[in-house]
């Protein structure tokens, strides 16, 4: 399986419902470093798993949707916890559209898979994979 990953980050305001959460129910601010890896038994026509530059292009947009955002404000997201691993499935929805789309190039189709990993610090991340297509 060959892949490729892109890298940005985001910055956000949010606070959780539930004692598991202790002293994070309160609004508080995170700052997400997001990796996307783009994954594809085959290379396509062109030689690539991915238009790097589309897949940079298209990550900085839907993460622009996000950030310096308080989550708690926003329709979407109202009465869910937006955790690190809930975030990772709205951002792998968004890109894997994206790559259903063409927005990620003529031949993005043929990605089999996506895994979208947050790192909320040097020590903890969540992520989300899974398929979108492929042969």
């Amino acid at each position: 399986m060959y892949s490729v990953s892109v890298r940005d980050h985001f910055m956000i305001a949010h606070s959780f419902r539930g004692a598991v959460f202790g002293p994070a129910q309160a609004l508080h601010g995170a700052t997400y470093v997001v990796d996307v890896e783009f994954r594809r038994a085959a290379l396509d026509p062109d030689g690539i798993v991915v238009d790097i530059g589309r897949a940079i292009d298209e990550l900085k947009a839907t993460l622009g949707a996000l950030n310096f955002k308080n989550l708690d404000e926003v329709p979407e997201f109202a009465g869910k916890n937006t955790t690190t691993e809930f975030l990772a499935k709205v951002i792998f929805d968004r890109i894997a559209a994206a790559a259903r789309d063409g927005r990620l190039g003529p031949h993005a189709g043929g990605i089999e898979s996506v895994k979208i990993t947050l790192a909320e610090s040097h020590v903890a991340s969540g992520s989300y994979e899974g398929r979108i297509g492929g042969a």
